[in-house]
């Protein structure tokens, strides 16, 4: 695939407008001390055998969005004690926590790291075990336009609050030290690491430390009314067919997705951050990352893959996950 979008020279300056709902703050605030009022955190961690010796793994459940159950794996180093710095990972679009020895690298490193499930997901490029009982509406397959009548019904709005609260999850672990948090996570898990850390920033009175940093792969979510007339790739191409049927829904729908655009999320984001982009990304154009990335608020740096599209940098990519995760965690 050949460069589709612009050049990179003018990536690296590419500033949009934003799209920004005038109470996108109010809306999160909202939305997070309602779940927390009215749905507590309930984190159990369960261990399990899973055949390795030199990884502890722990069968994790908290309470989700809605009050609804939300699954993930917990892996510490068998021979460090706590507490230990640790990593929430987020997983791509279709994606679930998987099975339990997908997931240890940054246990292997000797971090700590919790893997949050996907809601609704899991039967695709990884298993997974959580369902998902929020509205639907009328909606393209898959989970792109889900709910997207109204940011209160959104699927998103389900999904990143997991993700916010996945955090707060990992910190209720003896083994974590919960002042070295990191958060990570690739395409639709690089939207989950971008959101959650902007909400537990955004957020007052959360009463915890900080996170060290932010991975943020190939980011989804992010300028998506560019992404939308840029490609037709799935997951974007939901949207697309979304649209050319609800040919009256196209300011609302856009209205909904600014509540949750990793571009308007970045811009309330100040820890330090590591982007990552493929040049030749036709699922998640190299400008709609950049214009998250150019946003961001905190200190930042990109990775770039000029001859790679949405995989990136792959198993490349993850030795900079680890050179990031020790300069910022230790």
């Amino acid at each position: 695939m050949p460069h589709f979008d612009l050049p990179l020279d003018q990536l690296v300056t590419y500033l949009p407008d934003r799209e920004e709902p005038a109470d996108l703050d109010e809306f999160w605030h909202r939305t997070l001390t309602e779940q927390d009022a009215e749905h507590p955190l309930d984190v159990t961690f369960e261990r399990v055998d899973t055949g390795l010796t030199e990884i502890v793994t722990e069968d994790v459940t908290f309470t989700g969005f809605g009050g609804q159950p939300v699954k993930g794996w917990f892996h510490r180093p068998a021979r460090l004690e706590g507490p230990l710095p640790t990593v929430v990972t987020y997983i791509g679009y279709g994606g679930g926590r998987g099975l339990s020895h997908e997931s240890v690298l940054h246990a292997a490193a000797g971090h700590a790291t919790l893997v949050m499930d996907n809601r609704g997901q899991g039967s695709g490029h990884r298993v997974g075990a959580t369902g998902d009982a929020g509205p639907t509406g009328s909606h393209a397959a898959g989970f792109l336009t889900a709910g997207i009548e109204s940011p209160e019904t959104y699927f998103y709005t389900r999904l990143l609050t997991d993700a916010e609260r996945a955090v707060r999850a990992a910190r209720r672990h003896t083994a974590v030290d919960s002042s070295a948090v990191l958060v990570s996570g690739g395409s639709q898990g690089g939207a989950l690491s971008l959101a959650a850390a902007a909400l537990t920033e955004l957020r007052d009175g959360l009463g915890e430390p900080a996170l060290r940093g932010a991975i943020v792969d190939v980011p989804f979510l992010a300028h998506v009314r560019r992404a939308s007339v840029l490609t037709s790739a799935r997951p974007y191409g939901e949207l697309v067919e979304y649209l050319h049927t609800h040919r009256d829904s196209i300011e609302q729908t856009f209205r909904t997705l600014s509540y949750v655009d990793g571009v308007n999320l970045a811009a309330r984001t100040t820890v330090p951050a590591m982007f990552s982009v493929g040049l030749m990304d036709e699922i998640c154009p190299p400008s709609t990352v950049y214009a998250a990335y150019n946003h961001y608020a905190g200190p930042k740096e990109m990775v770039v893959y000029p001859y790679n599209g949405h995989e990136n940098g792959g198993a490349f990519q993850e030795v900079e996950h680890l050179r990031f995760a020790r300069e910022h965690l230790g």
